[in-house]
């Protein structure tokens, strides 16, 4: 059974019908913003209520922000903060904790990306956010592990998913807004790496209990690199994207 979550109601109720189609016992549709704590408050309150307590916790919810770090607002952190490393606080803290209080387990899943193993001199702010998140799910396993709830980080690296049609550039006009994300998109598509591929990722981390999961090529080098070579790894962050 799924209970699928966006801010976007079409998008949950397009989710839900796939999950059915693909052969879900049911399937449900919610829309909440989770970086908003009261209605991820209510959304637990409810999904509880109603569903009981879930077994899996995927929070995959984020947003893009590229360009320096000078050219980037306060409010530009806050907003990429608020999304990637708050909601999944939300998540883990109001989900994490009925899973503890029920005693049977559970698993946890939280969306990072390739860029928590990458310094970048434009990504500064969702580079922070998504190491926040690797380093937030290693303390969760830890701390979770005698209570028999995993908990994993996946890693993706470029996916061919909407994520560059919403990504922000900090400090350019609407215009350049829409030219880079233009390329981004071409570029992402291009690549074509399907979020199918993704979504096995994930299920192998809940059956197989694993940590910290890199997904495509260029995650699982980004990750050797970090451990290996990471002043190569500074290196290569110094170099100018094709942006």
């Amino acid at each position: 059974r799924v209970v699928a979550v966006d801010r976007d109601a079409d998008g949950a109720v397009r989710t839900a019908d796939e999950a059915r189609a693909a052969g879900a016992a049911g399937a449900w549709a919610e829309t909440a913003d989770v970086s908003d704590e009261l209605a991820m408050e209510k959304l637990a309150e409810r999904v509880t209520s109603e569903h009981g307590v879930v077994d899996v916790l995927v929070n995959n919810a984020g947003i893009g922000l590229a360009g320096s770090f000078l050219d980037t607002s306060p409010e530009e952190w806050r907003r990429v903060l608020d999304v990637n490393l708050w909601g999944v606080v939300h998540g883990c803290r109001l989900f994490g904790r009925r899973m503890v209080e029920r005693g049977q387990g559970g698993h946890i899943v939280n969306t990072a990306s390739a860029a928590a193993f990458l310094p970048s001199r434009t990504l500064s702010a969702y580079s922070t956010s998504k190491a926040a998140v690797l380093m937030l799910s290693e303390c969760l396993r830890a701390e979770f592990a005698d209570r028999g709830i995993g908990v994993s980080a996946i890693c993706p690296g470029i996916v061919n998913t909407n994520i560059t049609s919403t990504t922000r550039f900090a400090g350019t006009d609407e215009e350049e807004q829409q030219r880079r994300r233009s390329r981004s998109t071409q570029w992402y598509g291009r690549r074509n790496y399907p979020p199918e591929k993704v979504a096995e990722a994930v299920l192998d981390a809940v059956l197989r209990d694993r940590a910290v999961v890199p997904v495509t090529p260029e995650a699982h080098g980004a990750r050797l690199l970090s451990r290996l070579a990471p002043k190569a790894l500074r290196g290569l962050a110094r170099l100018r994207p094709p942006l």
